[in-house]
This record gives C-alpha cells, sequence and structure tokens, in this order.
C-alpha cells in the first residue's frame, strides 16, 4: 500500500465540486453486473491523480455512491475499471458520499459498499 499524505488542498474535502479536476472516462465495470463508472480525476491545483468509482442502481432510490482515492503515478496505468474496487479498498485512506450513504462526503478506509 502506497503511503498518501493528505496536503490539505481543496481535492481532499469531501464536498469538493467536480469543477476542480480535469476528468476522462476510464470505462464501466460490469463485474457482478454493477456497472460502475470510473473515471480518473487530476486535481487543477495540486495536479494528484484520483481514481473516481460511482455506482448507482436505478431500481432502488437512495442507491448512489461514489468513492474517489488517490493513485500513484506509477500504479496509474495499472488500474482498469475491473480492479478499481480491489485498488480503492486498499489504499490507506479515500473519500466517499452520495445518496446510499446521505452524504455529501465523508473520509474512509478499507471495504467498499457497491
Amino acid at each position: 500500500m502506497t503511503k498518501i499524505a493528505q496536503i490539505g488542498c481543496a481535492c481532499e474535502k469531501p464536498d469538493s465540486s467536480y469543477t476542480e479536476y480535469r476528468s476522462s472516462e476510464l470505462g464501466i465495470d460490469h463485474t457482478n453486473g454493477r456497472y460502475g463508472e470510473v473515471t480518473i480525476q487530476q486535481c487543477k491545483l495540486c495536479q494528484r491523480i484520483w481514481i473516481h468509482y460511482f455506482v448507482e442502481y436505478e431500481s432502488f432510490s437512495k442507491s448512489g455512491r461514489w468513492y474517489k482515492g488517490i493513485v500513484s503515478k506509477k500504479d496509474r496505468s495499472q488500474i482498469t475499471p475491473e480492479n478499481a474496487v480491489e485498488y480503492l479498498e486498499n489504499v490507506e485512506w479515500y473519500v466517499y458520499g452520495g445518496s446510499f450513504f446521505e452524504s455529501t462526503g465523508t473520509i474512509g478506509h478499507g471495504k467498499l459498499n457497491v
């Protein structure tokens, strides 16, 4: 596990805005039929790279949830939509939120509830 320190940038705040990032779609995680949207985001301020994972189940209200964690430059090329959840579960900390959690964002670590 790569140790990633928090540096106080706005991108670490749970309620940071999508406008603070440059984003590119990595793809859809079809594992177990979850259809998670995986995006790579780069903070416009500190230039750190984040992996962002979003999933929502249309047949269930308040099922939307997202997770984002910092990716080291050396790990970035190894990330695929299919291994994004595993990667996020193994980072030291991540930010998560969404209607499922009734939260705009919280710092967490460990297993993802996807």
